[in-house]
Formats: structure tokens, C-alpha cells, sequence
């Protein structure tokens, strides 16, 4: 399977076998591009997109030893996402399905994340999602390829676009995660004291708008009380993971007092942070659930969980009439937060 993603900020292509082998897998990354504005620009990121994808796509047939000739499907992001750079995947993929008559696959974004444990472990189904990323933070349980059960979402930020935001408000640069847990190394958390949005409320949601206010009012008092950027990085990555332990510790007694406890898997960007890693690590165990983090360069956003996605349902192709989806929640149905909208 020919994979291909482009929901964000880069452009990547991979090859994956039926049996997990990764034989490619190439990402094109506009960072420095971005750095500068401090976030991902739309439009730049839509531009470099389709600079990038051809040469992506050869660079990872190349890398695998294959042709276009060997590739069973092709699969590409369909969102969500911003919309310029999902419709560059999806032109790319459709294009190649129609040269070479090949099954072509839309892959939700957020489905890749939440079955790409199962490409390098053997995870098995139902099991808890904690999908955690720069643009979404979500409790899910997974039954299976395309059947999710949403427990809890953000009612405004993502964790990552906390740890975003607070970054540039305290000058650490972008990307805003790597940035605030390399400060934060040499920080105290004690030193200063953040809200916990939500924390011990009666359902899975999240909120993090209020922290990241925080975050900027304390910035302005440093120079007065003391503190330093470290010991406020360091608060702020405590709070987050102070968030994220609460919810998940609701979410794994529910899922359990369903089926039991069995896996909690994070993944998502967020996942790569060390002291989150550690504090739900305690919290799974604590509810006797196993936990599953994939490798660091498969929680960020990559190829090889776009084809692993559509290798799970290779036998559901979609139709070529599809139309990416800047929104595309993977449980529809489910509920909003109480006395928000949601983001999807």
C-alpha cells in the first residue's frame, strides 16, 4: 500500500506490506518554513505541499526498491485537516489510482493515529485511545477499523496547541512541545501555580483555552515574583499531564465497567513527551490496563499510518468521487461537550 499524508505541515509517503513491513517511509518537513510565523500558515503549508508531493512519493519508491507497477492501492489523508494540503494528497492519490486502475483509500487522519499501534505491536481490539496532538485531543474506545466510540473531546484547544501557544508567548520557538519539555528539564513546577481545567468533573472532556491564559498571565509577572521560563514550562507540562492523567483515569473506569480493562494507547504528537508518557504509565497501572505508545516517528504525523490504515479495510475501497474534509470526526454520533461546540 502507497500511503500519502498531507493534513498539516508535511508532506509524506510511504509503503507498507499487508504483514507490517515498512519498506518506505519519506516525510518532507516544513518546520524552519513555519518557525518563522510561529505556527503553520495554511496557505505556505498548502503551496509547499504540492512543491513537495512528487518528489515525496518517488523518493519513497525509491527508498523500497519498488515501482509504481508493484502497488497494490494507493491511500492519501482525507482529513481532517487543512483543507489545501489534504486536497494535494487526495488529487495525488486519485491520480495514481486512475493511471494504474488501483483500489484508492481516504484515510481519516485520526484513524491512522488510532490504529497505528497495531503496525509495530500486537494490539488488540477493543482498547482505549488517548489521541492527543496539536490539533485534537480525544478519548476513544476502538472496536475495530471504522467503529469508534467517542468518551471525551476538547471543548476548545488541543493539548498540543496549549503547549503551542504557551511556547511562543514564552519566546521557545516551534514546534511548541520539544520546546516547552526542553525547558521544563530544569524547571520546578512547584514554583508556580496553573489551573487544571475540568479536573474532577463527571465526564472525559477537555479544556485547555484557560490554561493557556494562564500560562500568558504569569509570563507577564516573572521578572516580579522570581520564577524563571523554565520553572513556568515546567508548570505548565505538570498541569497538562495532570489534565490528561484525570480524564484518562475516568475513561479507563469506564471502559472498563464495559469490557474490562485491556490496553490504553496514546498516541499523537503529545505522546513523544517524556513526563506525560510516565504519569499516564502510573494511572494505566493503577487500572490494571496494559499500555501501548508507538514509536516516537509514527505518533507525529507520517505516511505509514495513512497505508496501515487502509491496509485494516483493504477490502473497502472508497470511491473516486470522494471529497476531502477539512472536519471528519471518527464517531459522528457522539455527543457534544456539555455547553460548547466541539471541534472535530
Amino acid at each position: 500500500m502507497l500511503g500519502i499524508e498531507s493534513s498539516c505541515d508535511e508532506t509524506a509517503a510511504a509503503l507498507v506490506r499487508a504483514d507490517g513491513s515498512i519498506l518506505a517511509s519519506e516525510i518532507a518537513s516544513q518546520m524552519e518554513v513555519h518557525a518563522a510565523h510561529g505556527g503553520v500558515v495554511p496557505e505556505i503549508a498548502a503551496r509547499a505541499h504540492l512543491d513537495a508531493i512528487d518528489s515525496v512519493i518517488t523518493a519513497a519508491l525509491d527508498r523500497a526498491g519498488v515501482t509504481m507497477s508493484d502497488i497494490d492501492g494507493v491511500a492519501a489523508t482525507g482529513g481532517p485537516g487543512l483543507i489545501g494540503g489534504v486536497v494535494v494528497g487526495t488529487v495525488a492519490a486519485k491520480a495514481i489510482a486512475t493511471a494504474r486502475g488501483l483500489p484508492y483509500y481516504a484515510v481519516n487522519h485520526l484513524e491512522g493515529h488510532a490504529l497505528s499501534p497495531r503496525l509495530v505491536a500486537p494490539v488488540v481490539f477493543p482498547y482505549l485511545l488517548l489521541l492527543v496532538s496539536g490539533g485534537h485531543t480525544q478519548l476513544l474506545a476502538v472496536h475495530g477499523p471504522g467503529r469508534y466510540e467517542r468518551y471525551g473531546t476538547t471543548m476548545d484547544d488541543a493539548a498540543g496547541e496549549a503547549f503551542d501557544k504557551s511556547a511562543k508567548i514564552m519566546g521557545l520557538g516551534y514546534p511548541g512541545g520539544p520546546a516547552i519539555e526542553r525547558a521544563a528539564a530544569t524547571g520546578d513546577p512547584r514554583q508556580i501555580r496553573l489551573p487544571r481545567p475540568l479536573k474532577g468533573a463527571d465526564h472525559c472532556h477537555f479544556s485547555f483555552s484557560g490554561l493557556k491564559t494562564a500560562v500568558a498571565t504569569r509570563f507577564a509577572a516573572l521578572a516580579d515574583d522570581g520564577s524563571s521560563i523554565p520553572d513556568l514550562a515546567a508548570a505548565l507540562q505538570a498541569a497538562i499531564a495532570d489534565c490528561l492523567a484525570d480524564r484518562a483515569r475516568r475513561a479507563m473506569a469506564r471502559f472498563a465497567g464495559a469490557h474490562g480493562p485491556a490496553t490504553l494507547v496514546i498516541a499523537g504528537g503529545v505522546a513523544a513527551n517524556r513526563a506525560i508518557f510516565t504519569r499516564l504509565q502510573t494511572e494505566a497501572d493503577a487500572a490494571g490496563f496494559g499500555l501501548s505508545v508507538p514509536p516516537a516517528w509514527l505518533c507525529t504525523d507520517n505516511a505509514a499510518m495513512v497505508a496501515w490504515a487502509a491496509i485494516e479495510r483493504r477490502q473497502a475501497p472508497d470511491g473516486l468521487d470522494f471529497a476531502p474534509r477539512p472536519r471528519w470526526p471518527l464517531d459522528p454520533d457522539a455527543a457534544p461537550p456539555p455547553g460548547r461546540g466541539v471541534r472535530a
